[in-house]
């Protein structure tokens, strides 16, 4: 995207805009936005942030173990002496993992694929963390798997795709379960959501 439009746009202003709109999620009108909201930002914020996102990729690397992100490899999770060592958690993002710690039910391990299979978006099981996933289940240490990619698609294909590599591999591969959110109503619920719900019922 150029901005030849607007010929009264300085260089650097212009250039900030661009950038901002190679972010996800941000169109022209946000980039513009944030662009000039940094011009009236004080000159000591402006500079945390710039240093904020120079130390994010200065410092920031993939853990050798579980592909999180974390300073230092292998992470704080996969060195903690109390974690349950025969049980990984294997989701998404590395966002996911921060959902599931916050729940404080799940003591073992995490594994981060660092997105899910879609074809549409070019993305194959290639471009996945998924043979690091299967070098950690070489040694016969870990007796389940649980997948807890998301209930979309491309969460529910990426699913399939692994778990058909896993099942030689480990004794126990189980998916989260799926149901209705507390609240909701059935007419709001995608039809992925409710399949779950009718297959996860119990007696009551």
């Amino acid at each position: 995207m150029t901005y030849d439009f607007l010929p009264s746009v300085a260089a650097p202003l212009a250039r900030l805009i661009q950038e901002f709109h190679k972010l996800p999620g941000i169109g022209p009108k946000s980039a513009q936005r944030l662009a000039y909201y940094l011009i009236r930002m004080p000159a000591e914020d402006a500079a945390s942030l710039a240093e904020s996102i120079i130390s994010v990729k200065e410092r920031v690397v993939f853990c050798g173990v579980c592909q999180n992100i974390t300073e230092e490899s292998p992470c704080y999770l996969c060195s903690h002496a109390g974690r349950d060592r025969s049980r990984i958690c294997v989701v998404e993002e590395p966002l996911d993992v921060l959902s599931l710690e916050r729940t404080q039910s799940y003591r073992g391990l995490y594994h981060v694929l660092h997105g899910a299979i879609s074809p549409a978006t070019g993305i194959g099981p290639e471009n996945l963390r998924i043979r690091e996933l299967l070098e950690r289940l070489r040694d016969g240490e870990v007796s389940e798997v649980i997948l807890a990619t998301n209930p979309s698609l491309e969460g529910e294909s990426t699913a399939m795709y692994v778990h058909r590599l896993l099942s030689p591999l480990v004794s126990r591969v189980t998916r989260l379960a799926r149901g209705l959110p507390v609240g909701s109503d059935l007419e709001f619920a995608d039809s992925v959501t409710l399949s779950r719900a009718l297959e996860g019922r119990q007696e009551i």
